[in-house]
């Protein structure tokens, strides 16, 4: 058992502290020395790279340009839409002066007094009020219109409360912004990209999701109707993975943004926004990894496949390398990233337990012995099963063999989360159960109230009104109200 592995915490456990140890220990990311921010360590980050890869040709496929717009923001600009300024005011971080000097000891720097700034900067939450305050001069006609722009870019949002992926001050993400000349139209896209993050989820990252739009208290700020896509972790907890918002016409009247229509008449633009972050880095981990480290879908997995060789002598090394370059030749030929691991300073055992740990979905063992028998033994990460292949062909069978790990993790998390879903009409019983984790369909009337003391009692929260359920009236179990619809209701992260 390697080192790393050694000491991480069971799930039954205590299952946020193995979330906890094995994102460091995976060499995924690691606490930064900067308060509630982190390092992102090159394993991590070419999961977010092959993430980020994948998400922005799907974007593309849809007409969305990137784009790049400033990290600092005028004060004023955010106090220019009030829902949107006051959902954000207690994250923000400010700029206040523009240069630092020696201190009188010449042993250290001071903020320069005499550099204070006329106007405030804030370090972007979000970037909204910049992009439409851009907007402004690139619409002038309805012929101007659709804008799809697209930014890959860090936020600020200061946390008093931080966990690696989940919840950082300053985290990676993608944001999305478009303008339009219709309603209609704008609707229509948001709508589409909450489609595109959960096709995203569940096929490539194997995690079912479930589609809906959020209450009016969960709304972004800002927005007339926010969308969402809500994850099961295997504790039973949801994890927001994706929002896409329908934000009418608030940003185009706050930064005065008008085109004149088809009827020659002025007209405020339609807006849109959307993102996801690395987030969904947790979600990867939450959902599908085990004790013995992660599970990578191999979709979004850096190496798909790992080769170890193992022989005696330099002649068998040598008779091993080259067997192993013609699989790898040939494995990459069929688009599969494969690492071939023959460093002769650390053992075997070692390295099985490694790339374990690291989620590596596909094993191969090339033994000097098996080979004079025309055999390789693969181990598949998701079940942790080895079988003895035929060498001849056996690149054909770890493809076939990816696609049905693939299949597997996800059918496994789906299976989970179908297991874990209630449908509840009887307070007091909700109130016990979803301390252990779930998700409940249950009856509300719409109502702030009600909402607010469903999450007092219970610390859960109304996740979004599912599209995925047909909706027939009934009663609320808090206040006996009618209510039109069941809510999806979790404890969250």
């Amino acid at each position: 058992m390697a080192k790393e592995l050694k000491d991480l915490t069971k799930r039954s456990v205590n299952y946020s502290q193995w979330y906890n140890e094995l994102v460091v220990k995976a060499d995924l990311a690691e606490q930064a020395d900067v308060r509630g921010c982190m390092v992102i360590k090159p394993y991590g980050y070419a999961i977010w790279e092959k993430m980020q890869r994948v998400l922005d040709g799907m974007f593309k496929e849809t007409g969305v340009q990137n784009a790049y717009f400033p990290l600092l923001i005028p004060k004023s600009f955010l106090s220019k839409e009030a829902e949107h300024v006051e959902g954000f005011a207690k994250e923000c971080a400010v700029v206040t002066h523009y240069r630092l000097k020696t201190n009188d000891t010449h042993d250290g720097v001071i903020v320069d007094p005499s550099a204070k700034l006329e106007e405030e900067l804030i370090i972007r939450p979000t970037s909204e009020t910049i992009i439409w305050n851009t907007y402004k001069n690139w619409i002038k006609s309805y012929r101007d219109l659709p804008i799809l722009c697209n930014q890959w870019c860090n936020v600020m949002r200061w946390e008093m409360r931080t966990r690696l992926f989940l919840r950082t001050s300053e985290f990676l993400w993608q944001e999305g912004h478009t303008a339009h000349a219709t309603k209609e139209e704008a609707v229509e896209r948001t709508k589409q990209m909450i489609g595109i993050y959960a096709k995203f989820a569940e096929e490539y990252m194997a995690v079912p999701v479930i589609q809906g739009v959020k209450s009016e208290t969960e709304r972004f700020a800002g927005a007339l109707d926010t969308y969402t896509i809500e994850a099961m972790m295997q504790d039973g907890k949801a994890l927001q993975s994706g929002t896409s918002h329908f934000l009418g016409q608030n940003f185009g009247k706050a930064f005065d943004v008008q085109f004149l229509n088809k009827e020659n008449k002025p007209e405020y633009a339609w807006a849109t926004s959307w993102g996801v972050s690395t987030r969904l880095m947790g979600a990867l981990i939450m959902t599908h990894s085990d004790d013995n480290g992660l599970v990578l879908p191999p979709a979004l997995a850096p190496i798909q496949v790992v080769i170890i060789p193992i022989g005696k002598n330099d002649e068998q090394m040598k008779m091993l390398d080259e067997k192993a370059e013609a699989i790898m030749n040939k494995l990459k030929s069929l688009g599969v990233s494969v690492k071939y691991d023959n460093a002769d300073n650390k053992r075997p055992g070692f390295k099985f337990a490694d790339y374990e740990l690291k989620g590596v979905p596909v094993r191969l063992v090339l033994g000097a012995r098996d080979l004079e028998q025309g055999v390789v033994e693969i181990m598949r990460r998701d079940t942790l099963e080895k079988e003895n292949v035929s060498v001849e062909g056996v690149e054909e069978y770890i493809k076939n063999l990816l696609d049905d790990i693939q299949k597997n993790i996800y059918k496994k998390a789906l299976d989970f989360r179908d297991a874990h879903i209630y449908e509840c009409d009887n307070y007091e019983e909700f109130k016990e159960r979803v301390k252990d984790g779930g998700f409940f369909l249950c009856h509300w009337d719409g109502t702030e109230e009600t909402e607010a003391k469903i999450k007092e009692d219970t610390q859960s929260t109304i996740r979004c009104v599912p599209f995925m359920y047909e909706q027939t009236p009934g009663v609320d179990m808090v206040s006996g109200k009618p209510s039109k619809c069941r809510v999806l209701i979790a404890r969250s992260y």
